[in-house]
């Protein structure tokens, strides 16, 4: 069976996971494929996501020095290409620690929390399966103007997420969404650039406060 064909069967025995029409992710195949050629030391920490981790490119290294990062994020995706591609984005690589960022595409799709939620349970357990010792950290979906009218999924999403870490030491909650925030509740206009969901770099120094202390704390 390909593994397109038993990925489609996965999500069709799984009640929980029929809701959101997920798109192929083999259309991520030939970005998939360039991680390859990408060198991965040992004791790496490999940075996985959507657009958000993708726009982290260009700095995530320095804003996370001296830890090594492995920046592997690729825009438009979401939880289930994580799930599809693990074995490329992560497994074969035996990063000591995963950084995910995915959540924000699958609301928009449709997905509801808990589809999200099946979807990171299989990815935590196919990562430990393999690497039973990798930590992984989840980035809080972030609140965006674009997606404003979301907001509620993505809490609900953020609590799913946070509980989750909380009953297993080797996952990692971040709370990156808060910070976002203003004193009325909404998004901060200036951590956006002119689609008002992609970050401007005032964003990604929110992020950088948040999860450097952590990684750094952590995995030095």
């Amino acid at each position: 069976m390909s593994r397109l064909i038993a990925f489609c069967f996965a999500m069709t025995l799984a009640p929980a996971l029929v809701a959101a029409e997920y798109p192929d992710p083999e259309r991520f195949r030939t970005a998939v494929d360039a991680f390859g050629a990408q060198p991965v030391s040992q004791g790496a920490i490999i940075a996985t996501g959507s657009s958000s981790m993708l726009g982290w490119h260009r700095r995530i290294s320095n804003d996370l020095a001296p830890l090594s990062i492995v920046p592997r994020g690729f825009g438009g995706s979401n939880m289930a290409d994580i799930r599809y591609f693990l074995n490329e984005l992560v497994l074969k690589d035996r990063p000591k620690a995963v950084l995910l960022y995915e959540g924000d595409n699958d609301i928009a799709l449709g997905a509801s929390p808990d589809e999200i939620l099946g979807h990171f349970d299989a990815i935590v357990s196919g990562i430990h399966a393999e690497l039973p010792d990798t930590r992984i950290y989840v980035l809080a979906v972030k609140p965006s103007i674009a997606r404003w009218q979301m907001w509620d999924a993505m809490q609900t999403t953020n609590g799913l997420l946070r509980s989750r870490c909380e009953e297993n030491p080797q996952l990692t909650f971040i709370d990156v969404a808060t910070p976002m925030l203003g004193k009325d509740g909404r998004p901060i206009e200036h951590l956006f650039v002119q689609d008002m969901l992609h970050m401007t770099d005032a964003g990604y120094d929110i992020w950088r406060d948040a999860v450097r202390p952590v990684l750094i704390d952590a995995e030095r």
